[in-house]
């Protein structure tokens, strides 16, 4: 059996260093792998940036975090990136990693998202040179989400695992006001996760959301952002032998 912590959204800042490392501690008694969802830091600063390269250097296991829209404000994206590989973390955007844990081999898919909207009420690259910007923005990262899913395919894994920052979704948003769903994820993430496949979709940024889903395709979607989860990150199970997965 595959255990596999997440969470995300944990915006964390100078005034905040120290508060998760005590749960992150632990986290080898529970999962044999950490996902970080992305908004790890405020205002994507590299200070904040070190305060969560501090948090998670030198686990037990290993550490796979996307960024979020949060660790791109300061447009020092790029620093933030470098001091989370200095503490050891998978940074992945369109990339993916294996990792061979004690449940079995593990492959992970990596991409921050965008936003665009979910069947019947999305945006469409038509008309102004903004919108057709705004939503070919969404369509290169569903795109690189599917390559990199799709680099996954020879490594005869156990599991596979996508890993968003947006929701690919509508299910996960429930509890978010309706007028802001095209800014918190986008179908076509579901449409990449659903064609390369995948055995569990992880995403943030939807504080106010649900924590259970699921695409079309019947993979299941998790969102863990922190409000949501109420915890300093949530366990799934995968693989032969696992709980029920309507249970996790």
């Amino acid at each position: 059996m595959i255990r596999i912590a997440a969470v995300g959204d944990i915006h964390l800042g100078p005034d905040s260093a120290g508060t998760l490392r005590p749960a992150f501690d632990t986290v080898a008694d529970h999962a044999d792998l950490l996902l970080l969802a992305g908004d790890l830091t405020r205002h994507g600063t590299p200070e904040e940036a070190a305060v969560v390269a501090a948090e998670v250097a030198g686990l037990p296991v290993p550490v796979v975090a996307v960024l979020g829209n949060h660790d791109y404000q300061s447009d020092r994206q790029d620093e933030v990136v470098a001091l989370l590989a200095a503490a050891g973390v998978a940074v992945l955007e369109g990339q993916s990693a294996v990792f061979d844990i004690p449940g079995g081999r593990v492959g992970v898919a990596g991409a921050k998202g965008f936003g665009g909207g979910f069947a019947g009420r999305c945006g469409s690259d038509f008309g102004e040179p903004e919108m057709k910007a705004f939503m070919g923005h969404s369509r290169d990262c569903a795109a690189s989400l599917r390559r990199a899913l799709a680099d996954l395919g020879g490594a005869d894994c156990t599991a596979r695992i996508a890993l968003t920052h947006y929701s690919p979704v509508a299910d996960t948003l429930a509890g978010e006001p309706p007028e802001i769903h095209p800014f918190l994820g986008s179908y076509l993430l579901a449409q990449a996760i659903d064609e390369e496949g995948a055995d569990l979709a992880v995403h943030g940024h939807a504080h106010m959301g649900t924590e259970h889903g699921m695409t079309t395709g019947g993979v299941r979607v998790r969102n863990v952002a922190m409000p949501v989860i109420d915890r300093a990150y949530a366990v799934y199970h995968l693989g032969p032998g696992a709980p029920d997965p309507s249970t996790a």
